[in-house]
């Protein structure tokens, strides 16, 4: 007897169709980056607007996590007698896990929602159509701007992260919960490689696209009214947010193949 699946044909078919949405869209913007002309000054508003405006965010994120990090892994590592590996491992989980992760849930969340917002709006109002009627390509003046500022914001945003949440977690090591500050700045040095920050940039970068490529996707097919921008937006932050920490561990096994763990670079 063949047994049917009524519901997993529909969502594998809807779940392809917005891949291919995504993966069109990123095609053509890529295309225009590199055969069309792009606009700088919009680009650099935009930086303004996503990297510059993210700064509060991201800074408030990487010291309290730094903080409570460090608090956490000192309460098991002291119990063991391990309280100098306390640098380390914050180090290292900052670098190649949570920095950029927890820089790309914030970011997915404020900027994200933003561009969807604003394309969305301009969708529902037909000032798209009228960009179209006027000559001008969409994706040319509202994507590509937003997504070369994303992708040289992001990273940058990414380090920003980890370095105050690493000097956060410095401050609470050594002025509250007295680990030897020599101890944990020279093993911190020692175990932390530039290898662990380029990981976190390139998983930056990587988050940049998803965040931009759906919120733009997501803004684009935007519809009915004011309902449909707000129905929109939640659905830009919900699945940029659901992408990241599931390519993530993707990332996260590829990269450790390309830059292992441990060792020297």
């Amino acid at each position: 007897m063949q047994m049917k699946f009524p519901y997993s044909f529909p969502l594998t078919r809807a779940f392809s169709l917005y891949l291919g949405q995504i993966a069109f869209l990123a095609g053509e913007t890529f295309s225009s980056i590199f055969l069309g002309r792009i606009r700088w000054r919009l680009v650099l508003n935009q930086i303004v607007e996503i990297g510059f405006g993210s700064q509060a965010v991201v800074i408030i994120t990487g010291i309290f996590t730094g903080a409570v990090f460090t608090a956490q892994i000192f309460f098991q590592f002291n119990a063991l007698n391990m309280s100098s590996a306390v640098g380390p491992v914050v180090s290292i989980a900052l670098c190649r896990e949570l920095g950029p992760v927890l820089t790309g849930l914030m970011v997915a969340g404020r900027v994200g929602a933003a561009i969807c917002a604003e394309i969305g709006t301009m969708k529902v109002t037909e000032q798209i159509d009228a960009l179209r009627a006027l000559a001008v390509n969409p994706i040319d003046y509202l994507v590509v701007p937003r997504a070369v500022a994303m992708m040289i914001s992001m990273p940058l945003l990414v380090g920003e992260c980890i370095f105050f949440a690493l000097t956060a977690s410095y401050y609470v090591a050594t002025r509250i919960l007295n680990v030897n500050s020599v101890f944990f700045m020279q093993h911190m040095w020692f175990y932390t490689h530039t290898k662990d920050m380029v990981m976190a940039l390139i998983k930056g970068f990587v988050f940049a696209l998803i965040v931009v490529f759906v919120g733009c996707q997501q803004g684009l097919t935007t519809s009915n009214g004011a309902v449909g921008v707000g129905r929109s937006t939640t659905e830009a932050v919900v699945i940029s947010s659901l992408a990241i920490l599931m390519i993530n561990f993707f990332l996260t096994m590829g990269l450790n193949i390309i830059f292992p763990a441990g060792g020297k670079f």
